[in-house]
């Protein structure tokens, strides 16, 4: 396996000049991520008031050794119980086998920053990647994309639970979910790591109860060695310790809402785009009634949800949260709220949009007393395989360059260059010769009158029309005669640029594992990644 840094052409205002540290950004930020005394910085100020350590210590224990966590994750998990470690943190959906390649790529980050700063500061700094189980939008976890000749196919599986339904409370159908894996391994061409990758995954599966639990169970299987440490933030367990924080939220509701939605205006007027929508009405709170996640809003004292599905008095929300907190959950406002005070956080690791809604929730933090930890934006890494490089080289193409922009306008002049001239400009020329050679037919037809005039220039149309039916013919005998190298671009395409964008936001990392099996991804979690670098390309 070899990495190299590549920086790609970000066309995301709000991440260009959060990198390059412009003022009026980072106004709404606590710290600048680029400045060379963060973390230093940072350690002075971590939250001494996060969750009681021994509490928190004690779930986070639960929880791992029901997902069969490694030996060194469990000692990180004891050695939060010392005062002076602090965690590098970030989260994802539980995506079905993973979810997509920047799930991966996060906690990878995770874990090359925290060993990172565990050297750089000499006091324990531990991986924690948090599983957003709370979140109830299925649709987001529940299919992995699938490549079927030149194309990727999205293959889904149903659930018979309601929509609203959090994700760790979703039971999982063993057999159904068995069923649908095989369907996705009977794509994949058998190799020696196959059979040995569908029965890891089938062990995994029949010790889940939930998709969160399938998740949890088999990152801990592909991270074994890192010590990373996983939570749910919809176990029960660990609601239990929110629920003095849930009864703060309820309480400085007014003031959270009213400085998020001034955020986002602020950052609107600055030119940013920020992929959520806040109102002073939003109560940043989820209710669970029978069994299903209501976004609550406030009218007073009258807490409501957006559909008038429920209503409660200031006073009874908070004798839920006092008495039943596992019924409360976050939304995107308060989950970093919440995040912070239960963990000593020295650096959150975001993706784009991510890292762009948190820039509206500097005063939120300051609402609850906290300071907003240092937000990273997470590596960003593109699996180039052996067999692309090749038709890379075959076709004369620089992989940064596909990975930036695709390879369509390659392609097109590739085509355009296998004549002496091309088929477009010919026809272009022709047609110009055509109408030359018409106008004097043309002419004589307008002093003829209007019909006559009408049906000379309907008779032009169709020798141009008869034009294009032969250069289109001739371009559909061109492409079947480089039909193989045209494929070729096709297929670059597809790993590299698929629909559009990068190959982490499509592609999953069970297709990976089949071909090249698991030691370059126990690689790639020990290599020294630098989350300044951007972007980096995997061969493997």
């Amino acid at each position: 396996m070899q990495i190299e840094s590549k920086r790609l052409n970000l066309h995301n205002k709000f991440m260009v000049d959060y990198l390059k540290g412009e003022h009026q950004l980072l106004s709404h930020f606590d710290y600048n991520p680029i400045d060379s005394n963060l973390f230093h910085d940072r350690l002075k100020d971590i939250n001494k008031g996060a969750a009681e350590r021994h509490r928190l210590t004690e779930v986070l224990l639960q929880l791992n050794k029901k997902w069969h966590a490694s030996e060194s994750s469990i000692d990180n998990i004891e050695r939060l119980r010392e005062q002076n470690s602090v965690v590098v943190i970030g989260g994802q959906q539980a995506g079905i086998l993973t979810g997509p390649l920047y799930t991966i790529n996060k906690i990878i980050s995770i874990i090359a920053l925290a060993k990172e700063q565990e050297e750089q500061l000499q006091v324990p700094v531990l991986p924690v990647f948090w599983i957003a189980g709370e979140d109830h939008d299925f649709d987001e976890v529940n299919h992995i994309f699938m490549p079927e000749h030149t194309s990727l196919q999205k293959w889904k599986i149903d659930s018979t639970h309601g929509e609203k339904v959090s994700v760790s409370n979703r039971d999982l159908d063993q057999e159904k979910v068995k069923k649908w894996m095989t369907s996705v391994f009977s794509l994949l061409q058998e190799t020696s790591y196959t059979k040995g990758l569908y029965q890891l995954l089938l062990d995994q599966l029949a010790e889940s109860e939930t998709y969160v639990d399938f998740f949890a169970l088999v990152i801990h299987q592909l991270f074994a060695d890192s010590g990373l440490i996983l939570v749910d933030s919809g176990a029960k367990e660990l609601r239990q310790l929110e629920a003095d924080f849930f009864k703060e939220l309820i309480e400085k509701q007014p003031s959270i809402s009213r400085h998020t939605y001034r955020s986002l205006q602020s950052m609107r007027k600055k030119g940013y785009y920020v992929s959520v929508d806040v109102k002073e009405t939003d109560a940043h709170l989820f209710v669970e009634e029978n069994g299903e996640r209501i976004l609550l809003q406030r009218n007073n004292d009258n807490w409501h949800g957006k559909n008038d599905e429920c209503s409660y008095s200031q006073k009874q929300l908070l004798e839920i949260a006092a008495n039943q907190p596992e019924r409360l959950s976050n939304n995107v406002v308060t989950r970093p709220l919440m995040q912070e005070k239960l963990f000593p956080t020295l650096a959150f690791f975001a993706g784009p949009s991510e890292a762009a809604y948190w820039s509206i929730l500097k005063e939120a933090f300051h609402d609850v007393s906290l300071k907003m930890p240092p937000v990273l934006p997470r590596v960003s890494l593109t699996i180039l395989e052996q067999k692309t490089e090749k038709w890379l080289d075959r076709m004369e193409l620089e992989p940064s360059a596909v990975i930036n922009n695709g390879v369509q306008v390659e392609k097109q002049h590739w085509l355009a260059a296998q004549t002496q001239q091309p088929i477009t400009d010919l026809t272009e020329q022709f047609k110009a010769v055509v109408a030359k050679t018409h106008l004097p037919f043309r002419e004589i037809a307008d002093s003829l009158g209007d019909d006559v005039s009408q049906y000379a220039d309907k008779n032009l149309r169709l020798i141009c029309y008869q034009i294009d039916q032969m250069a289109n013919r001739l371009e559909k005998e061109f492409k079947q005669k480089y039909s193989t190298q045209l494929q070729l671009f096709d297929l670059i395409d597809l790993q590299l640029h698929p629909q559009g964008g990068l190959q982490e936001r499509i592609w999953n990392l069970i297709y990976f594992l089949n071909y090249y099996g698991m030691d370059w991804l126990k690689e790639l979690q020990h290599s020294q990644l630098d989350w300044q670098q951007q972007h980096y390309i995997v061969r493997i």
